[in-house]
């Protein structure tokens, strides 16, 4: 379905979000979003209603004494507290018309979500290049760093979306991760990875293979391995779950074995997996693309390589 018509233009790199209005008796909109939304105090609803940032369909804000009108919408921009600056650019790489290709630094988020609003890289982009219609094309880990796409007009993001679809996108990875002489590679890993029942990672499961990365050593030392990975899938966290499961567990994963405490702001260990290029024949004009990021990954590290048959790990 089409994004209903906003009355609210991007702001500083921010689309407007809305909120429906189910069928309901009311008497005022702001008794309905003070009990749909329990954990907002309702001081934060009036002092929004009071500044006029709810906005009607129609343009118009709405106030303290607006009724409840269900199957209509408000309009608004969303509002992060006291948001992290990441302090690292995320330069362009490439842009034309259609395409914008940028080079993500480690921690910052993709898209708006959560937490993460002003510091995402969608939001830095829309805002620093003037495209409101700027989105992206396919997604990273917040911990992740590297080349993403992005298309600047609507008409032609399904056609560039459809190549991450179809496969018909080459994507090489580089990991720092642990090295075992008794592993062989090159090797073409085969899988099926689901969700943990108890948490939002992922690991290896009995039945029909969903997931595949080819996987290559490209040089060791001091017991780390520098890896190339091609991913021939794209399953959650497929990369950092793979490596894990080979005992190989990529160096500064806050998930993989094990999902430690949020970093919060703490940018000194950012988790070694960087998406290194990107190799497709563009959709739109024709050409062959291929963009490289120039990030490096380090192998230097206070701790020592996590290594361990599938399955076990030691210290």
């Amino acid at each position: 379905m089409p994004r209903p018509a906003s009355p609210l233009p991007i702001r500083d790199g921010i689309a407007p979000s809305f909120l429906e209005l189910p069928l309901g008796d009311w008497p005022d909109l702001l008794s309905y979003l003070i009990a749909r939304f329990p954990h907002v105090a309702e001081a934060q609803w009036v002092e929004r209603l009071d500044r006029g940032a709810l906005v009607a369909p129609d343009g118009q804000a709405y106030t303290l004494t607006s009724p409840y009108r269900p199957y209509t919408r408000v309009w608004y921009y969303r509002e992060v507290s006291a948001e992290t600056q990441v302090p690292f650019d995320a330069p362009v790489l490439y842009r034309d018309e259609h395409l914008v290709v940028a080079d993500k630094p480690h921690f910052l988020a993709c898209i708006p979500a959560g937490r993460h609003l002003k510091e995402t890289l969608l939001t830095r982009l829309r805002a620093s290049l003037n495209l409101p219609d700027l989105a992206p094309v396919h997604r990273l880990d917040r911990e992740t760093a590297g080349v993403m796409l992005f298309c600047a007009t609507p008409t032609h993001r399904g056609v560039y979306q459809k190549l991450f679809a179809e496969r018909r996108i080459c994507k090489v990875y580089e990991a720092i991760a642990p090295y075992r002489t008794d592993l062989v590679l090159p090797r073409l890993h085969r899988s099926r990875l689901a969700e943990r029942p108890d948490n939002f990672t992922m690991h290896e499961v009995d039945g029909e293979p969903n997931s595949e990365t080819r996987i290559a050593l490209l040089e060791h030392q001091d017991g780390w391995g520098r890896y190339r990975l091609e991913p021939h899938t794209g399953k959650k966290h497929q990369l950092r779950a793979h490596l894990n499961a080979l005992g190989i567990p990529i160096r500064d994963d806050p998930w993989y074995p094990l999902a430690l405490a949020d970093k919060g702001d703490d940018f000194s260990r950012p988790l070694q997996l960087l998406a290194r290029s990107i190799a497709f024949t563009d959709p739109v004009s024709g050409e062959a693309r291929c963009f490289e990021s120039p990030r490096t990954l380090a192998f230097a590290s206070q701790s020592q390589p996590l290594v361990g048959t599938k399955g076990t790990y030691r210290q």
